[in-house]
């Protein structure tokens, strides 16, 4: 996926690029530190997705949107939550507030794969991301979907339980679980999340799977019981 990033200040453009570095499925076309440069780019190259500031000199983010005849996804940045609303009415894909975190930035990045996705599925058959990439200490670890077997919840950290090792992440449970595909991943107990695929039974107040079994919490019996239909 091609992506531009459009932004006066030249640390909010070296953090973004630092961040996309380490995920290949995305390739920098130019960075950008006005509208007019990202006007160029976009009539030179093929973009996907342009990530986009907004309070920016000559033009605005949002008076270069408005510009646009037939945009690509944009995700804005900016320091300024006034203007999210804004944002939103142009359709844009994601709002992001800086300075910005990395599980943040992935989320919004999930955002703008599945929808380049369901734009292709007219005439490609949809694509199933097979991984992601989870900031582990100081780099960002691939972690196929096909190798996890349990999320465990320690407050603001998670354990990723996989075929041949323990991952341990700076991750709250709920932004783990925004960034795993729902068809696939179900969370059974605010401490735990479990792939679809290994579940063999529900006993009672129990998720069996052959890698272990686990509590269903209160709050989480009507997804198991939508799923199970009962």
């Amino acid at each position: 996926m091609n992506f531009l990033i459009v932004d006066d200040e030249p640390q909010a453009r070296k953090l973004l690029q630092i961040y996309m570095q380490s995920l290949p499925t995305f390739h920098l076309v130019k960075l950008c530190e006005n509208a007019l440069e990202a006007y160029e780019a976009l009539h030179l190259h093929h973009v996907d997705l342009i990530f986009l500031d907004i309070k920016m000199p000559l033009v605005s983010g949002i008076d270069f949107l408005r510009s646009l005849k037939e945009p690509p996804m944009v995700i804005l940045t900016t320091a300024y939550p006034k203007y999210a609303l804004e944002g939103f009415e142009l359709d844009v894909l994601d709002y992001l507030l800086k300075p910005i975190a990395l599980p943040r930035l992935l989320q919004a990045l999930e955002k703008a794969l599945r929808r380049k996705q369901q734009g292709e599925s007219a005439n490609y058959p949809i694509k199933t991301l097979l991984h992601l990439f989870i900031k582990v200490d100081h780099k960002l670890v691939k972690v196929n979907f096909a190798d996890i077997k349990l999320i465990e919840g320690m407050q603001n950290y998670v354990k990723v339980h996989l075929a041949d090792k323990i991952v341990i992440a700076a991750y709250t449970m709920k932004a783990l679980e925004e960034l795993l595909p729902a068809s696939e991943f179900l969370r059974v107990h605010r401490s735990f999340i479990v792939p679809m695929a290994a579940i063999t039974a529900v006993n009672g107040n129990v998720i069996e799977t052959a890698y272990k079994n686990v509590p269903i919490g209160m709050s989480y019996r009507k997804a198991i019981n939508k799923l199970t239909g009962s």
